[in-house]
């Protein structure tokens, strides 16, 4: 077996986010021969002692690493999250970021094998939006360019039975652009949930195979924005994370963007006085107004906001407000969810998150051979076993 380099052990615990007391536990290390288990950690990543395979591989999966990389002569950099647009918290935990690079790598893999299996066939353009636009040229020139891409009126979105109608509306016409579009918020279990403040979108800039992340932890009334503020960054050409406070003027502009899309600013002509109103009376308002237009009600806040309408303090506290409210609710459903028998089959759920764009692809490639099987799991992140179940149920509600 090659020699593993101790310095990528240590490596690999720190940005996994473990302290020594916290890899032990995970790793199953005891103490043994007067030897207590933190020590015998560090003797693995000081070069006294070798790790064994075993080891190695409860080290790969525990910090979230393919085993290979414990073979490198040296660390490998971080990953390449292209920009970071976010402003966050100093609170904010070392173990959020860490789980945030790995989805970040898997949603990189997924793409780079479609991207590789896309180029191999003859008939890829490329899409003449992925950089089209500067922030120069305004809010609403860019919002014009967008609508006219996806081909999709104001009025064909409102006209939605309701907001995760309206939802699957913008998604299907943003995928049939081009651009996939996935719903990941973890790393597969509710256990690696990523905070909203670490991460809320993330878009990945390719002429030939785009990817759009959302954060499905968010409310749902929230993700038609986000895909809409992820899209701008596609229209710029630039690839990175979002997430945190819209403090610096590159968030501002997307999110500017992605509101003026969904609301036209005149139509806050009916909200001019929620600035005198209290709190609880201000909610009720913005939330009739944003239920009719299939938006959320922090992204009205937003713009009210934005447009000088509320104040900081006033926008601060409604969007406190909001987040109870929203926190309350999802509560309540986890609730029911668990009273009622059985739950959401799991390739319901699957083709919902990773969209129906990427899941088409997959088949057809599959079906010309670009594709292997075990190729199509890691694509779809299932495993080999369940890529026929994911793809069957895709057509199944196809057909």
């Amino acid at each position: 077996m090659p020699n593993v380099n101790p310095a990528i052990l240590r490596w690999a615990r720190e940005t996994a986010g473990f302290s020594e007391t916290e890899a032990v536990a995970k790793l199953g290390i005891r103490a043994a021969r007067g030897v207590e288990a933190v020590d015998r950690l560090r003797e693995l990543e000081t070069g006294a002692k070798r790790p064994s395979r075993p080891m190695l591989v409860k080290m790969a999966k525990q910090y979230r690493r393919p085993l290979l990389v414990f073979y490198l002569a040296d660390p490998p950099r971080q990953g390449d999250r292209g920009q970071d647009f976010r402003t966050l918290p100093q609170d904010h935990a070392p173990e959020e970021e860490a789980l945030l690079d790995a989805l970040i790598r898997d949603v990189q893999a997924r793409q780079s094998l479609i991207r590789s299996a896309m180029l191999d066939e003859d008939d890829v353009e490329p899409l003449p939006f992925i950089g089209s636009a500067v922030v120069t040229d305004g809010v609403g020139r860019v919002v014009t360019s967008i609508r006219e891409t996806l081909g999709l009126p104001l009025e064909a979105y409102r006209a939605a039975s309701d907001i995760d109608e309206a939802f699957g509306i913008l998604r299907d016409h943003t995928e049939e652009a081009g651009v996939f579009v996935l719903l990941l918020g973890n790393l597969g279990s509710h256990h690696t949930n990523i905070d909203l403040e670490t991460f809320r979108g993330f878009a990945l800039a390719d002429q030939a195979a785009p990817f759009l992340v959302i954060n499905d932890q968010d409310h749902h009334g929230a993700w038609s924005f986000t895909l809409l503020h992820e899209l701008t960054h596609l229209w710029l050409g630039q690839t990175g994370v979002s997430g945190g406070r819209p403090e610096k003027s590159i968030e501002r502009f997307c999110n500017d963007v992605a509101s003026e899309f969904l609301m036209p600013g005149h139509e806050l002509e009916e909200l001019v006085d929620v600035g005198e109103l209290t709190i609880e009376v201000a909610a009720a308002r913005i939330g009739e107004f944003a239920l009719a237009r299939k938006v959320s009600h922090s992204m009205v806040a937003y713009k009210l906001h934005r447009s000088g309408t509320l104040s900081a303090a006033k926008w601060e506290a409604l969007n406190e407000f909001f987040r109870e409210r929203w926190f309350a609710e999802r509560e309540r459903r986890r609730g029911r969810a668990r009273e009622s028998e059985g739950g959401p089959n799991y390739y319901v759920v699957r083709r919902h998150r990773l969209g129906s764009a990427l899941v088409e692809l997959t088949a057809r490639l599959m079906a010309t051979g670009a594709l292997t099987t075990s190729k199509a799991g890691a694509v779809l992140g299932v495993k080999p076993k369940n890529v026929p179940g994911v793809i069957g149920e895709y057509r199944a509600r196809a057909s």
